[in-house]
C-alpha cells in the first residue's frame, strides 16, 4: 500500500458519514449510512487482499506521539484483519436490515451504527494499549443507545444491565493497565506482548483482565445481560452485537491475556475449561425449553464462545486455528440467525415460536436459507462452523479427553435445539391464517440473506483462504505460550509445564505448514 493510510481511512469514512448523518431526513440518512458502509467494505477487501500473509507480523502500521505515555498508533496481523472483515461485512447488511423496520429518529439510529463502526475497527487496529482502551470501552455508548432507544418494551432495563455489566469489568482492567504501562515502560501493545512480567503479578494482572473478558464474551455465569439485550435490542443490534461485540471479549484474550501473562493463563485453565463445560451444557438444555427465538439464540451464542475459550486455553495451534474460526463462523451464522428472526418478525410482530409453523409452505425460499444457517450453527460438514468447532474440539483433546467429552455432549445438545426450532417454524402444519399469509423473502432480505450464506459456504468449503493470514500469529503466538502450556487429562495437572505439548500432533502442523506454503 506504500504508506498509504488505510486503517485511518476506514476509521474517517463511517465517522464523517455518522456526523452527517444527524442533520440528514430519514430517506437520505439511510442512504448516506448504506454508501459509507459499502465503502468501507471496500476498503476491507483492499485491506485483505494487500495483506501480505509472509510478511511481517505488523502491517499497515500507523504511529503519531500525541503526548507523553499514549500515541495513536494503528496496526493489524492476520487475526485483526479477519475480526475487521468480518466488521465491514457485517455493517451494510446491518444498515439494510433497518431500512422498513426503523422509522423513528432514523438519522440518530444510522448515526450510532456508524460510529459503532468506528469503534469496532479501532479496537482490532489499535497498538496502544490505552487507544484500545478507550475504543473497547466507547463501543458501549452506541449499543446502549440502540437497546435503550430503539429497542423493546423493556428496553431500558435490558439497555442498563447490559451498559453496566459491560462497563464494571472493565475497570479493573484499566488500573492493571497503569501498572503493565508502568512496569515496561511502554504502552506499545506488540511489545507488552513480548514483555515477561512476574510471575507473581502475572496473576492480578490476569484476573483484572479476565473481569473484563469474561463479560464481553460472555462466560458463565456472568452471561445473563446477553439474552436481555439481544430480546430487547432491534433486529440489526442483534446481529452486530452476536457477530462482532461477542468476539472482543476472545480478542481480548487472544491479544492480551495468553501472551503477555502465559504462566497465569496456565495457572487458570481448569477454571477457564470448568466454566465452559458448564456453559456448553447449562446454556444448551436452557436454549431447549425457550419459546422465543432469539433467547433460543441468544443462549445458543454462550455455548458457541464457550468452544471458544476452551480452544483458546488448549494453547496448541489446533485449539487456537480452531477458537479464531468459531469467531468467525459464528459472527456469520448467529447475525443470519438473527436476520431469519427479523424476517417474520416484521410480517408478524411475534417471536414466539408456537405463532409459526409450515412456513415451508409460502416461504420456501426463506425455509431454505433458514435451513442452512440452522444447519451451519449445528457444525454441518460444509458450513462454516463445522471446521472451527472440529479443530477447537482437536485442540482441547490433546489436554483433556474429559472436556473434550463435555463439549462434544453440548455440541449434540445444540444440534438438538435448532432442529427442534426448525421444525416448529418451518414444518408442520399451519395453524395460523396469519402465519400462513406472509409473503416469502423479498429483493432487500436477499440482498441481506444472500451473501451471508455465500459466505457460510465459502468458509465451509475452502477455510484455508481465512486461515491463512493468522496462520503466523497463531504460531508465534503458540511458542510464546508452550513453556507453561498445560499438560495431561487430570485437573489437578492443569498448569504444570508440558515440554512435549508443544510439540503435540507434528504431523498436523507440519501439514498445515506445507498447505500455507502451497
Amino acid at each position: 500500500m506504500g504508506g498509504f493510510p488505510i486503517l485511518s481511512i476506514m476509521l474517517l469514512v463511517p465517522l464523517v458519514a455518522g456526523i452527517a448523518c444527524f442533520f440528514l431526513e430519514a430517506k437520505a440518512a439511510r442512504m448516506a449510512a448504506l454508501i459509507a458502509t459499502l465503502v468501507n467494505l471496500a476498503l476491507g477487501v483492499v485491506l485483505w487482499a494487500s495483506y501480505d500473509v509472509g510478511g511481517a507480523q505488523w502491517q499497515f502500521v500507523e504511529r503519531s506521539e500525541l503526548f507523553a505515555g499514549f500515541s495513536y498508533a494503528l496496526g493489524i496481523d492476520g487475526i485483526a484483519l479477519m475480526l475487521i472483515m468480518l466488521s465491514v461485512f457485517l455493517m451494510p447488511i446491518c444498515i439494510l436490515a433497518s431500512w422498513d423496520a426503523i422509522t423513528k429518529r432514523v438519522g440518530e439510529y444510522m448515526a450510532a451504527f456508524l460510529i459503532m463502526e468506528v469503534l469496532m475497527i479501532g479496537v482490532f487496529a489499535a497498538q496502544d494499549i490505552f487507544l484500545f482502551y478507550i475504543f473497547f470501552e466507547a463501543g458501549l455508548i452506541p449499543m446502549y443507545l440502540i437497546i435503550g432507544v430503539w429497542g423493546g418494551d423493556n428496553r431500558i432495563y435490558a439497555s442498563y444491565k447490559f451498559f453496566l455489566y459491560t462497563l464494571l469489568g472493565s475497570v479493573l482492567m484499566l488500573i492493571a493497565m497503569f501498572w503493565m504501562v508502568n512496569e515496561a515502560g511502554t504502552s506499545d501493545i506488540p511489545t507488552l506482548m513480548q514483555y515477561d512480567f512476574p510471575a507473581g503479578a502475572q496473576t492480578w494482572l490476569w484476573l483484572a483482565f479476565f473481569a473484563s473478558f469474561a463479560v464481553k464474551m460472555p462466560i458463565w455465569p456472568v452471561h445473563t445481560w446477553l439474552p436481555d439485550a439481544h430480546v430487547q435490542a432491534p433486529t440489526a443490534g442483534s446481529v452486530i452485537l452476536a457477530g462482532v461485540l461477542l468476539k472482543l471479549g476472545g480478542y481480548g484474550f487472544i491479544r492480551f491475556s495468553l501472551p503477555m501473562f502465559p504462566e497465569a493463563s496456565a495457572q487458570f485453565t481448569w477454571l477457564v475449561l470448568g466454566l465452559s463445560m458448564i456453559a456448553v451444557i447449562y446454556t444448551s438444555l436452557v436454549a431447549l425449553v425457550q419459546n422465543d427465538m432469539k433467547k433460543l439464540i441468544a443462549y445458543s451464542s454462550v455455548a458457541h464462545m464457550a468452544i471458544v475459550t476452551a480452544g483458546l486455553f488448549a494453547f496448541n495451534v489446533q485449539g487456537l486455528e480452531g477458537a479464531m474460526m468459531v469467531m468467525l463462523g459464528h459472527g456469520l451464522v448467529s447475525g443470519a440467525l438473527f436476520l431469519c428472526v427479523g424476517v417474520i418478525y416484521d410480517r408478524l410482530h411475534t417471536r414466539e415460536i408456537d405463532r409459526y409453523g409450515g412456513l415451508a409452505i409460502n416461504m420456501p425460499k426463506y425455509a431454505l436459507l433458514f435451513m442452512l444457517f440452522c444447519m451451519a450453527s449445528v457444525g454441518l460438514p460444509g458450513t462454516s462452523n463445522f471446521i472451527g468447532e472440529f479443530l477447537a474440539l482437536a485442540g482441547v483433546y490433546q489436554i483433556s479427553t474429559t472436556v473434550t467429552l463435555v463439549l462434544t455432549t453440548g455440541i449434540i445438545l445444540g444440534a438438538a435445539y435448532m432442529l427442534f426450532l426448525y421444525r416448529r417454524v418451518v414444518f408442520g402444519v399451519q395453524k395460523n391464517p396469519d402465519a400462513a399469509a406472509m409473503k416469502d423473502l423479498n429483493i432487500r432480505e436477499w440482498a441481506m440473506l444472500g451473501p451471508i450464506a455465500a459466505a457460510v459456504l465459502w468458509m465451509g468449503v475452502y477455510p484455508e483462504s481465512f486461515l491463512a493470514p493468522m496462520r503466523a500469529d497463531i504460531a508465534a503466538l503458540e511458542v510464546r505460550l508452550a513453556r507453561a502450556a498445560p499438560a495431561g487429562d487430570s485437573m489437578l495437572e492443569v498448569g504444570t509445564p508440558n515440554a512435549t505439548n508443544a510439540n503435540a500432533m507434528p504431523e498436523l502442523e507440519h501439514d498445515y505448514a506445507g498447505e500455507g506454503a502451497h
